[in-house]
């Protein structure tokens, strides 16, 4: 069993734990940036923390792993390997997340949505979304790494691997903008911001 610590201390080793001025995919501005990519590289790290997240829901009766993408892709699929199920993802399209690529859902489809990073619950939940109107009965949501200590609110029950209190702010009040630290936009999807 891993605990927070030695999960950290991957990230800090593996260089995906950043610190500086950065431009989350939410808009919000933050000094320390998750880059979960650097963290995943070697498929024997991905598998253990997606059997560390499968293991709250063993008992679950999960049928099928989802994921955002692109950033939970990786490790909602290992989650789905180590519970044996099937993993499918939801993608933007015009801005909107959906269900695309010919996945197919059933009434009740017991679905647990998998995460690298949360920070605001934004994208998670707009997966949730997606799922739910297509008539999946979506049990859960986990993340290695909760960014929001526990805040974000989804909507399902959600689990964590690390749980820490990283702030964020809205560029108006950023800190980091008032001393005029350009900003680093490393993730996947344009926002605005500095």
């Amino acid at each position: 069993m891993m605990n927070s610590e030695q999960i950290l201390q991957h990230f800090r080793d593996t260089d995906a734990l950043l610190e500086g001025h950065f431009v989350l995919s939410s808009g919000l501005h933050s000094p320390i940036y998750l880059q979960c990519a650097l963290a995943l590289q070697y498929p024997a790290d991905t598998t253990r923390f997606a059997a560390e997240i499968a293991k709250n829901y063993l008992e679950a009766g999960i049928e099928t792993v989802a994921s955002p993408a692109i950033g939970g892709l990786v490790v909602g699929y290992a989650v789905a390997a180590a519970l044996n199920v099937r993993f499918i993802w939801t993608e933007r399209q015009n801005q909107i997340m959906t269900v695309r690529r010919g996945f197919k859902i059933k009434e009740g489809e017991k679905i647990l949505v998998v995460e690298d990073v949360m920070t605001t619950g934004g994208t998670t939940k707009e997966c949730i979304e997606a799922l739910t109107s297509r008539g999946a009965d979506v049990i859960g949501a986990a993340t290695i790494i909760d960014r929001s200590n526990g805040k974000a609110d989804v909507g399902v029950e959600r689990t964590s691997l690390v749980t820490i209190d990283v702030p964020s702010f809205a560029p108006q009040y950023c800190p980091m903008c008032s001393e005029g630290l350009d900003a680093v936009m490393p993730g996947s999807r344009k926002s605005q911001g500095k």
